[in-house]
Order: C-alpha cells, then structure tokens, then sequence
C-alpha cells in the first residue's frame, strides 16, 4: 500500500486500511504526510518520493491509498498518478468518497479484492494527458485557496482550474486561473528551470490538522537553513540538527509544524505575506520575528551567513542573532523557556 497525503492518517483510515487489507508494506509517498505518518505510530515506510516513482519501483501487486480534501480531487489526484504510469496503469483506494478506481490498465484482480476487503465501490477511469509539456494544468482548485509549485505559494485560485506555463528562458508564468503572487513566482525563477511535467503542485492547505508537539530534543549541534522551500525539510535534517532557520513566512509555518513533533526549534524570520497552508505550531525553543522595514528574504540571507557547519548551542545562537538585528525585527512567537517562564 503506497499511501499519500496526511488527510488520510489524521482521519484514522491508514490504520482501518491495515487492518482490513494486512499489506505486506506501507509506504508513505511525498512529503507532507510524513509528520502525521510518524505521529500515527504505524509500522509504515518513508520513501520522500511522489507516488507514481514509489508504484514503478515496487513489483508484485501495488495500489494507491488516498484522501482527497474533495471527491472531486481526489479523482483528479488519481488521475495525475495513473497519467504517469501509462504501462502498468493504478489501482487507487479513495477514501474521501469510498471508491476504488482501477485506472487504464490497473489490475482488475487486485480492484476487486480491495473492493470487497474494503466495502467502497469499484470504478473503472481512463486517465487524461497533456501533450503540451510546456503547459501544467492544477484541477480540483477552491477558488482564494493558495497554489504552489515545488513549495513555494505563487498565487491565489480564482476558479477550479489553473493552468501555468513554462517561460522561454526560464521561470513560469499564469495562463488561467491564478490570481498571482508576483514574488513568489520570482523565487521559483531564482532557484532554476522549472519542469512543470514533474514539479510537485498543489492547492489549498498542507494539513488542517494540528501537530503533536514534543519537547526540545538536541541543544547543541547544526543549524539548517531552508529559504523558501519547507518541502524539502525531511531531506535536510540529520541527526546532529539542533534547530531550522526558516526564511519565509510559509516556509516558517510549515517547518514549525513539521518539527513540532521532533521538538526541534525554528528561528523564523517573516514579513507577513503568510498564506495559511498549515496550521501554526512550533517546538520549545522557537522563535518568529518579524522584518520591519525590510525583506525576509534580504534579512534572511544576512542570518544564513551566520549559520556554518560548526556546532552551535541553540538558544545561545538565538540569542546572538537576536541582538544583532535589535529593532530591524520584532519578535512575535517566543517559545523559549528560561528559568521554567516561557519567554
């Protein structure tokens, strides 16, 4: 069973799927499923990979388990996955409707079995793919929800379709749909080319639900730096990682929520373009402070600097970082803890 999203753990069904259907494996696809995955406490696997790269590498009988934010979506996500998998089509569980899809050439067999297993449904779909490589289309939008591509928010939904493009030299632009965030399609454009066939793109929130936080759990160590790019966290925390430094307001509030159950702290540095794509929780340790006059981004950089691969004391690196901006930040999550008092 190769499992995708964090809807799917938060609602219990992962478990209900185990114990009805006894796979052999469970894989956990992507990357933000991974926080609720662990703190389900399932016996699952973490590959960091999307589901159509974990399905082609498995071999014996494979399906998909999902829980789309919509009926609707969730079909379109299955979709997408079995579009990538002309070959060997998808057998896709989705639980937000109760269905079983066996997609294009999808093992009828093992369709039938979950079916039964399962109580859902049994469907058959014939997936839909783009010949413009050039082109990305995102369905099952809610029009004011936000869109990302690779992590970073570059824009608004203002129907249930967004259509983006690949720009000649590089960078991507909105043909439909998109009511778009200027710099966050110029931070796609700094870290390179763009593939829209493969980029990772979604809409709406990461996760609705809260995390369950944990204590601090390494003072001493190595600060990571994720600038505008919280998806890629999982690849970049080792276990000598004593703290995040997030630049970014969404890239904070995701890393918060990701590490709050590892109880490990975020400096997040802000300036209050904040989407809401998860819901905010950070680690003992923890702070936020906000640009007042400048760019996180600007700011962001000037602290990365300070953050080597020598081994630092966490609150005491804060704590420098602190007094060297003094009132070019103003500091608006503390969860420090000094003399048992929560600072």
């Amino acid at each position: 069973m190769v499992v995708h999203g964090p809807e799917i753990f938060d609602t219990g069904e992962v478990g209900w799927l185990i114990d009805r259907i006894s796979p052999a494996r469970t894989i956990v696809a992507g990357v933000m499923a991974r926080t609720a995955a662990e703190e389900s406490c399932l016996n699952v696997e973490f590959w960091g990979e999307p589901p159509s790269y974990v399905i082609k590498k498995i071999s014996g009988p494979v399906f998909l388990a999902n829980h789309g934010k919509t009926a609707e979506s969730g079909q379109i996500f299955g979709d997408i996955v079995a579009s990538r998998l002309p070959r060997i089509g998808l057998v896709q569980v989705e639980c937000s409707d109760r269905t079983v899809f066996v997609w294009d050439a999808g093992d009828r067999a093992l369709g039938a079995t979950l079916s039964h297993l399962t109580g859902f449904a049994l469907k058959r779909g014939v997936s839909t793919r783009s010949g413009d490589m050039r082109k990305r289309t995102i369905r099952g939008c809610i029009p004011g929800e936000p869109v990302y591509v690779n992590g970073i928010i570059i824009g608004r939904a203002t129907s249930g379709t967004v259509v983006l493009r690949s720009m000649d030299g590089g960078g991507i632009e909105p043909v439909t749909g998109l009511s778009p965030k200027i710099h966050g399609i110029e931070k796609l454009g700094w870290k390179g080319q763009t593939d829209l066939a493969s980029a990772w793109c979604k809409s709406g929130p990461i996760r609705s639900a809260p995390p369950k936080p944990g204590n601090q759990s390494l003072r001493i160590g190595n600060v990571v730096v994720i600038d505008h790019c919280g998806h890629e966290i999982y690849q970049r925390i080792l276990h000598d990682c004593c703290g995040i430094l997030a630049i970014g307001d969404d890239t904070t509030a995701v890393c918060g929520h990701i590490c709050a159950h590892r109880g490990i702290p975020v400096l997040g540095i802000v300036d209050g373009d904040r989407d809401a794509i998860v819901t905010e929780s950070f680690a003992p340790g923890s702070v936020v402070m906000m640009a007042q006059k400048e760019r996180d981004d600007d700011i962001g950089a000037e602290v990365a600097s300070m953050a080597g691969e020598s081994p630092v004391h966490w609150d005491e690196w804060v704590d420098s970082v602190l007094n060297m901006l003094g009132d070019r930040v103003r500091v608006v999550v503390d969860t420090r803890v000094k003399s048992g008092a929560v600072r």
